[in-house]
């Protein structure tokens, strides 16, 4: 199928949801959050796969027509794998996008590809989480996988612990992995997700962690609390003046092509096309589009 069929999804804020708890995955999506994503995974026991997965479905069905709503799979080496993609195939456009946890080779994300395809779902795009050394290190051929692929995500969690990094480390002590994730999607034309903040609280750490990837070039950010979404969707949106500066860059540039200047100015300073790349980045995430 050819790579535009799939479309863009805004993930400034992503909410996650325990998908065997009806109550909170309800709540999460009557939230304002970009997307939602009901996890099959880290938050629902073994013993409540099978349920979890049927109230997921429900849910899909019933709200997939209304908002961008994901699913979180269990891990393809697990034995509810297979019928997780499945489940998430039969959805079809329903569902938007099933994240592929735990990802360390393009290999996987075809496997799941496959998968989803002869259960249905033709649309429906892929996520990968990057959340161990082996998926940092294969993060460029993870990328380019397949064009079914929109984003892929830092598991922070799992990640440090196979790092031996401490649960108290700085976003800035993350800063070589953040990179490496980042140039691998720019590369690949897919969206950079910055993964969960490990609290539930919208204090100064998260919109520091928040604010800190967004600098960096990041997309979006996962969230686990609704409380957090309003901070996430503001640093990951160009302010105002941003916009304005985005927009006269480019109108400078214009007039200078028109007049047949070799050069523009603005404020004094000279404008290159690296400066359009930014401006033309800045005005499409105001607009929801990832480039």
């Amino acid at each position: 199928m050819d790579e535009n069929h799939y479309r863009a999804t805004r993930r400034r804020a992503s909410l996650v949801a325990p998908g065997s708890d009806e109550r909170k995955a309800r709540k999460a999506l009557s939230s304002c959050a970009d997307e939602v994503i009901l996890d099959l995974e880290d938050a629902v026991t073994s013993s409540n796969k099978d349920l979890a997965r049927t109230l997921v479905s429900s849910l899909v069905l019933k709200f997939g027509g209304a908002r961008t709503i994901s699913v979180r799979i269990n891990g393809l080496t697990t034995p509810w794998a297979r019928d997780d993609l499945i489940a998430c195939g039969s959805l079809e456009e329903s569902l938007t996008s099933v994240i592929v946890p735990k990802v360390e080779s393009a290999d996987e994300l075809l496997e799941a590809e496959h998968i989803l395809f002869t259960a249905g779902g033709h649309h429906t795009t892929l996520q990968a989480l990057i959340e161990t050394p082996l998926g940092v290190q294969n993060a460029d051929s993870i990328a380019r996988a397949t064009p079914r692929l929109q984003a892929t995500i830092i598991g922070y969690a799992d990640l440090g612990a196979a790092l031996g990094r401490s649960r108290s480390a700085l976003p800035e002590h993350w800063l070589a992995i953040q990179d490496r994730i980042l140039i691998a999607c720019r590369a690949a034309g897919v969206a950079a997700i910055d993964g969960p903040f490990l609290g539930i609280t919208d204090d100064d750490a998260f919109q520091h962690a928040a604010h800190w990837t967004s600098a960096l070039g990041f997309d979006g950010k996962w969230v686990i609390h609704p409380a957090q979404i309003d901070s996430a969707t503001i640093a990951f949106t160009p302010s105002d003046d941003a916009v304005r500066d985005a927009r006269r860059v480019l109108t400078a540039l214009e007039e200078a092509e028109t007049l047949g200047s070799g050069a523009a100015q603005l404020d004094g300073q000279m404008l290159d096309e690296a400066v359009a790349v930014a401006a033309r980045r800045t005005l499409a995430r105001a607009e929801g589009v990832t480039v």
